[in-house]
């Protein structure tokens, strides 16, 4: 994974363990950005060869692209800004109301718990919150939709679906491209999912995957050009019939190509062994921790490792200050870091020492 770690600038300067907000950038990005925007200059943006090749075009090749890593069929992908948007698209078209309740963990991000909040106030659904090992358990007669996190963003651990019988909205911020994600395994209906994460793309990038036949069910809270398979009758509401109609937007073309400029990276030795690595320091990671006695969060074989600290939010300025970045998560009593398969096994030894 040599050739991975060179690709990234920022190793030359820092251990970056925190992907999991925002993933290393690629000097292959920073690269086809300035091409693209030159361009753009240059030529400019008012053609069709420009909306039809370099906007729509690289929307298909995204969907492509990302379809993969999740298991699903491009026309099971809409594309959208964020995981917070697949989340907010997926609660506003759903048919929820007094009477129904929505099932959530402790353990979420405010990217799934706004949306909820926002629908609660709005729409007079109950939210119902419980331990995050215990959520399949708790699925009662109202719960009509179970959304959580598919990998913990708080511990690492990873959601066992598979019990859960009612429909389920995964957040995978930090499921794709950190681990295997399969959602027909996984049983899930909906998974929103981030490309600034793991996928090193753009903010401002996410994808959310519709199993098929929740496609034509639902209606989109909000719809534009992207929505429309006859943009020319807008006001008929021809839908694209595949999870297009869900696309919150256009992907401008260059966060298009440098998404695309990372996947790339990521796919050239096999996207299986950058899981694979990945897991593998995490798992090496926590160990060494637990060894020296430092109190590690439950987890799975993710690529996130959190120990406890009575100061979370100094340690990581601390540790900041030794060319080391790492995050807390507010009002949790843990440092986080986020192992990549770019990490080396010599920055993590110097972290362990530094926190030991």
């Amino acid at each position: 994974m040599d050739e991975l770690r060179a690709a990234f600038p920022i190793f030359e300067r820092l251990a970056y363990l925190n992907a999991g907000t925002s993933g290393p950038v690629p000097r292959a990005a920073v690269e086809v950005v300035s091409r693209e925007l030159a361009t753009d200059a240059d030529v400019g943006r008012g053609d069709k060869a420009y909306f039809e090749g370099r906007v729509i075009g690289r929307l298909d090749a995204l969907r492509e692209r990302v379809a993969p890593l999740l298991g699903c069929a491009p026309g099971e992908l809409a594309l959208t800004d964020s995981t917070t948007g697949g989340v907010n698209t997926v609660v506003s078209a759903l048919d929820l109301g007094p009477g129904d309740e929505v099932l959530t963990s402790d353990e979420e991000h405010p990217g799934v718990l706004a949306p909820l909040g926002v629908g609660r106030a709005r729409r007079g659904f109950a939210v119902r919150t419980v331990p995050f090992g215990e959520l399949p358990g708790e699925v009662g007669p109202r719960t009509k939709l179970v959304a959580a996190s598919h990998v913990s963003w708080v511990t690492g651990r990873i959601l066992d679906v598979a019990p859960i019988d009612v429909p389920v909205l995964l957040d995978g911020a930090q499921g794709i491209g950190a681990i295997d994600v399969d959602v027909g395994s996984l049983g899930c209906d909906f998974y929103a999912a981030s490309g600034q994460k793991w996928l090193c793309g753009p903010l401002g990038l996410g994808y959310l995957y519709v199993r098929p036949d929740q496609i034509a069910e639902l209606t989109p809270s909000h719809a534009g050009y992207g929505t429309l398979a006859d943009p020319e009758d807008p006001l008929a509401l021809n839908m694209h019939e595949d999870a297009r109609r869900f696309d919150t937007g256009l992907v401008p073309p260059h966060h298009a190509a440098w998404a695309l400029a990372a996947l790339d990276l990521l796919a050239a030795d096999g996207i299986e062994s950058v899981y694979e690595r990945a897991a593998s320091l995490a798992d090496g990671f926590a160990g060494a921790l637990a060894e020296r006695g430092l109190e590690v969060a439950p987890r799975g074989r993710s690529t996130l490792v959190a120990w406890r600290s009575p100061d979370p939010e100094a340690d990581v300025a601390t540790l900041r200050e030794q060319d080391v970045v790492l995050r807390y998560i507010p009002g949790r009593p843990y440092v986080r870091a986020s192992i990549g398969a770019w990490n080396s096994e010599e920055e993590l030894e110097r972290l362990l020492s530094l926190v030991a």
